[in-house]
């Protein structure tokens, strides 16, 4: 059976270690795909794997699903096939990151509320612009956004626009807080829509949220409660689009934001009757 190309088995070699074997492992592997089976000792051989390391090296490639044992008079090793083996690998490694990453936020979720506590007490009262916050962070808007976005009671509006922190058609937040009771009003630029969001509109109004498309908006606009929210305009200094955020709770600024919506709205009748035929 014919063998890998030396230049070849580098590249491959190379990518095996980048979907998580160790340089060990992937030699091996490599060796077994050219060849029907192998003793260990043999395979130690040809994939230059120390012999007191072989079988430490095989037993990690089949429990991480790239050999198998092939019981005869000895045992024999092969390996399974790569497009079974590859594709199901990392299917494993995206389920272990998940739930580590759940593991994580729920540690991290139960620490930011105890810390909360403690860094108001640190503050020593408020400051006299802590109903006004920049952001910058991505993340940290969208924290900002879910959180109000759950807590939100009687009305939620918003300017949409891309890039999005939170894209607010892939939100099931905005489908809970209608299902409380909310008034959900949304503007979006018809020009961020694909095929996909369009549909997404559609199981939006099913769900009793009120939307409309507009050529342009002048801003990033989410307001709850008509007194929080968050604005965000586009940094006019960096060249890759890129969103400041000042998130609001002041019932002044958040009457002044909701009589810009409302104006936007009414502009926007002509549209909202497009979409709804």
């Amino acid at each position: 059976m014919p063998e890998i190309a030396d230049v070849d088995s580098e590249k491959y070699w190379r990518k095996l270690q980048q979907i998580g074997l160790n340089a060990y492992e992937a030699r091996s592997y490599l060796v077994l795909v050219g060849h029907p089976r192998f003793k260990a000792l043999e395979l130690a051989a040809r994939a230059r794997v120390p012999r007191q390391k072989i079988y430490e090296v095989l037993d990690s490639l089949v429990e991480k699903g790239f050999a198998q044992v092939v019981q005869e008079k000895t045992k024999l090793f092969s390996a399974v096939e790569p497009g079974l083996a590859i594709p199901a690998y990392l299917e494993r490694q995206k389920e272990t990151i998940e739930q580590q990453l759940a593991e994580q936020r729920r540690h991290g979720n139960a620490l930011a509320q105890e810390l909360k506590s403690a860094y108001a007490e640190g503050q020593g009262g408020r400051g006299t612009l802590d109903y006004l916050r920049i952001v910058n962070d991505p993340s940290q808007i969208a924290v900002h956004y879910r959180s109000m976005l759950s807590n939100v009671e009687h009305e939620y509006l918003e300017f949409s626009r891309s890039p999005y922190a939170v894209d607010p058609l892939d939100e099931q937040l905005v489908k809970q807080a209608r299902a409380r009771g909310v008034r959900c009003r949304i503007m979006i630029e018809e020009g961020d829509l694909d095929d996909e969001h369009r549909l997404r509109l559609e199981e939006y109004r099913e769900h009793g949220v009120e939307v409309r498309l507009v050529e342009r908006l002048p801003m990033k606009l989410a307001l709850f409660d008509g007194k929080q929210g968050l604005t965000a305009l586009l940094d006019p200094v960096v060249t890759r689009p890129a969103w400041t955020a000042v998130v609001f709770d002041h019932e002044g600024f958040g009457e002044a934001m909701r009589g810009l919506f409302e104006s936007w709205w009414a502009k926007s009748e002509v549209g909202a009757a497009s979409v709804a035929r």
